[in-house]
Order: structure tokens, then sequence, then C-alpha cells
């Protein structure tokens, strides 16, 4: 990882922290919760050794990244504008390619949808575009007296906040076993992210926890340590805009996204492991008209850039290369 540079950018009214390698055309790439830049280690340097420049940030509230104080200030229209603001400082006035996984991959498919002048083409990776819901998604979304969704549990500020800090790296290596591939089924009768009343959002498992064959101790090491020292604060922010998100995308509802597009998922992926793979891939070519190719790993859990970064990053570059350049 030496060879990966590393500095600040503005961009939308914060200080942003990049991660980037190689020089040519530009692909943002987009992470998740609970991640970082380094989350695309293995995408940074395959990018560039493909003749692109990659570039990774820490996003909104993670990492070495700012993170506002105010709740409103993690919506997605601030964090495509942190995309867009990235663009300009990097980009030379070309569009770039970006790509998304977990909570990157509705910046990636947002900024796609908001600003197809400033984007070529668009990778999302486990979640696809969805189309807006009826409702406030918060009251669609599963509760009982017994148990709750866990993006109801992140709702209130400060709970999951005492969970994960109470010890980062054993959180963070609770979350990246369990909803990997690695993990053995669950049992029939286990309902995905409930998280009892009173209880915990992380399932602690054993000890000492397995640690899946794409992890190293150093991996983790490195994700504990970003943690430890940013907090978890700004990650869940992300999670208590998803009712205000839905507000403020209501002009967009029925638009579809046009310019190329690529999707990549594992079929163990806890969001696309309960639906038919087949129609979710026929509604995303609905939704999303320039899908040039979906690609289903078997095998693959959540982390998919990590559990497969080799398939990924083929997939990757491979789309990047294969799209007509733009000025």
């Amino acid at each position: 990882m030496n060879d990966i540079q590393h500095r600040t950018i503005q961009s939308n009214g914060i200080e942003m922290h990049i991660a980037e390698l190689g020089s040519g055309p530009l692909v943002l790439m987009c992470h998740g919760f609970p991640e970082s830049w380094y989350s695309w280690r293995h995408q940074l340097r395959a990018l560039a050794n493909a003749g692109f420049h990659a570039v990774a940030p820490d996003m909104r509230g993670y990492g070495q990244t700012e993170a506002p104080a105010a709740i409103d200030q993690y919506t997605l229209l601030h964090l495509v504008g942190d995309m867009v603001g990235l663009v300009d400082a990097l980009g030379g006035g070309a569009p770039a390619v970006i790509a998304g996984h977990d909570w990157g991959a509705p910046v990636a498919w947002h900024a796609a949808l908001l600003r197809p002048d400033k984007f070529r083409g668009v990778i999302g990776l486990s979640v696809p575009f969805r189309p807006r819901s009826p409702a406030r998604p918060t009251t669609l979304m599963p509760s009982s007296e017994a148990a709750q969704f866990y993006q109801l549990y992140f709702q209130e500020p400060g709970v999951a906040e005492a969970e994960f800090e109470s010890d980062p790296r054993r959180s963070l290596q609770a979350m990246l076993y369990s909803a990997s591939g690695d993990r053995p089924p669950r049992e029939a009768n286990g309902a995905v992210g409930m998280v009892p009343r009173g209880g915990r959002f992380v399932d602690i498992g054993p000890d000492p926890l397995p640690v899946p064959p794409w992890l190293t101790q150093d991996d983790l090491d490195f994700y504990g340590a970003e943690f430890a020292r940013s907090g978890f604060r700004g990650g869940l922010n992300w999670y208590r805009n998803i009712d205000r998100n839905w507000e403020l995308l209501s002009a967009f509802q029925g638009a579809k996204i046009t310019i190329p597009a690529l999707y990549v998922a594992g079929d163990r992926d806890m969001v696309v492991a309960s639906l038919d793979a087949q129609q979710l891939i026929a509604s995303l070519k609905n939704l999303v008209p320039g899908l040039t190719q979906a690609v289903m790993l078997p095998g693959c859990g959540h982390w998919t850039q990590q559990e497969r970064a080799a398939e990924v990053s083929a997939a990757m570059t491979g789309f990047v290369k294969a799209l007509p350049t733009r000025h």
C-alpha cells in the first residue's frame, strides 16, 4: 500500500481525505458502512494499472474526512455534492466514472441520476438502484415488541455508537464476518437484519471470532484504528437521513438513470439473497436502461470488492475501458 498517495481536498464545504493511484481518466469509488477508502485497496491498484486515475475518498463522516456535527448534513444531496466537488477538483473538466458499494451505491446511483453531465458511467456494488418508496421508508420497516429492523435501531443518536465504540475492532470484525459469504447459512427461522429490543446489533459470536480469508489481522487493525479515532456517529448519521432523503428527492420519482451502468453483487449478500436474482436484474434494467451487465458472484456475501477482489476488479476495469470518452 506504500505506493497509494494520500491528500486532502476541499469539496462542498468540507475537507475530504482521498487515497489515489495512477493517472488518466478519473474513477471515483464510494465506500459504505462501516468502512473507509481502504475497502477499495485492491481496485485502486487494478484501475491504476489499467490506465486510470483511481480515487477512493473517506466519505463524509468517516476516517480522516470532516464529520459535520448536525445530522441533517448527511443527506444524499450532500453526499452527491461531495462527489461532484471531487470531480471538479480532480477531473480537469472531464466527466468521471463513479462506483459505490453498500451506502456508497445510492450515492453513485444518484450522482448518475442527478448529474449525468459530470459522470459518464456508474458502477453499483451490492445495492441496486431502487424506485422511491410509496411512503416514508422508516414506516415500512419491520418492527415489533420483540425486535426492530436494524436501520430503526440506528435512528436514536448515541445508542448504536455506544455499542460499536465499546470495542471498535471487535465490532468491525463481527460485522465484516457476519455479513460475508464465509458465515454459515443462518437458520431458516432467523430474521435477517432484526435487532432484539434491548439487545445489540452485532452478533458477537464465538471467541475468538473467525477472520475471513479475504481479511488479514493488519486489515482489521487498520479498520479498528480508524473507527477508534473517528467513532461511528458520522456513518450512522447517513441512516438518520433516510426519511429526509425521501422528502428531498420527491421531484425525481420515476426518473431513470440513462448513462452506462454496471451492477455487481454476491448471491449470498443479505441485500439480494432474499430476492430472485433474475427478477432483481430485470427490474433494474427498467430503472437503469443503460445497464450493460449485471454480475452475480456465487458464494459471495456483502463485502463484494473485498471478498472477490480479482473478479470485481476485472469487471470494473473491463466496464470502464469499454466506455466512450466524453470531454
